[in-house]
């Protein structure tokens, strides 16, 4: 494994990470969880990411509990979450970034993770009805009371990042300092062009998650919805017309052939490749089974053969 800066900040994570998003706690629970972990811990991963809305807090609580069983210490990994859905009814606790809200909900976050402290926390989506200074003065409150060390955004535009970014240097306030957006072969624009000034002028870093567009770059979908998958569990109806779009799994088809010229799996490809931007922190990975993980890390071994003629290959298949 190797490790990267987050953008500007002095704190390193993993190239590639493990996240819990659709697994913990729908897919699997603690035992298989723990089993998957630990794969990813012993592949040196050390950046683990969740979010207080995954399972409605379950995804935190199972979490939680494998680090404790497996008895790692504090200062030897990475733990981030997120907050803006909120998983409680009523005023206040949904769909907001304000300050009773977020000071709130980092503390039921701990609680769940068992935690003193998360590394980083971000602000899941933009909110356009929370003033942008209350929002930014909650979170550095949230460091300066030794709840987060640092905070981020995800899925916010430039222009967001931009205001929170100089919102917080106007009152000497602590910056976010990384972003996390969705980036796959097939969703490209907000990482490469619409963010490429943050690299730049703030040395925004990037946690990108879905390398696999939710497994369809894996391939798995190239016959339809396997019942064991993603894409038939209840409640992800949602992501089941992506996984079946025929012209993608065709550009799938024509991916598999370059991943078998360099000796990969295509689902190694798209990770690597998501790997080989140098704007990438670390590309986060989710697994059901520790043979998956095992299988998804190896691709820390096929970023050196995307050699220029690879890259630009890839790049007329998805373009």
């Amino acid at each position: 494994m190797t490790y990267r800066r987050v953008g500007s900040a002095g704190l390193k994570v993993s190239t590639l990470s493990f996240g819990s998003w659709v697994t913990f706690g729908t897919q699997m629970a603690v035992d298989n969880a723990t089993k998957c972990m630990q794969a990813a811990w012993d592949a040196g991963v050390n950046f683990f990411d969740n979010a207080e809305v995954y399972a409605g807090g379950e995804s935190e609580r199972i979490m939680g509990q494998v680090i404790d069983e497996l008895g790692w210490e504090r200062r030897s990994y990475v733990i981030s979450t997120k907050f803006f859905w909120g998983i409680h009814e009523g005023v206040n606790l949904k769909n907001t970034l304000n300050r009773k809200y977020l000071l709130d909900a980092i503390e039921g976050s701990l609680d769940r993770l068992g935690l003193e402290y998360v590394d980083i926390a971000y602000c899941h989506r933009p909110d356009a009805e929370t003033p942008i200074e209350e929002t930014v003065y909650a979170m550095h409150d949230m460091i300066e009371r030794g709840w987060a060390t640092y905070w981020g955004t995800s899925e916010w535009s430039a222009l967001e990042i931009r205001e929170a970014y100089e919102v917080a240097a106007r009152l000497g306030l602590r910056k976010p300092i990384v972003e996390q957006p969705q980036y796959h072969l097939f969703h490209r624009d907000r990482v490469e062009n619409e963010y490429a000034s943050l690299y730049k002028d703030f040395g925004l870093g990037l946690t990108t998650w879905s390398p696999l567009a939710s497994g369809l770059l894996s391939g798995k979908y190239l016959d339809g919805v396997p019942a064991d998958s993603r894409g038939s569990l209840e409640g992800y109806e949602w992501l089941r017309e992506g996984l079946g779009d025929v012209e993608r799994n065709d550009r799938v088809r024509q991916l598999i052939k370059v991943a078998e010229s360099i000796g990969c799996t295509v689902a190694q490809l798209a990770i690597a490749w998501c790997a080989s931007n140098p704007n990438v922190s670390t590309v986060i990975t989710g697994a059901s089974k520790p043979q998956q993980v095992v299988e998804n890390l190896a691709a820390i071994d096929v970023i050196a053969a995307l050699t220029p003629d690879v890259l630009a290959e890839i790049d007329r298949i998805v373009s």
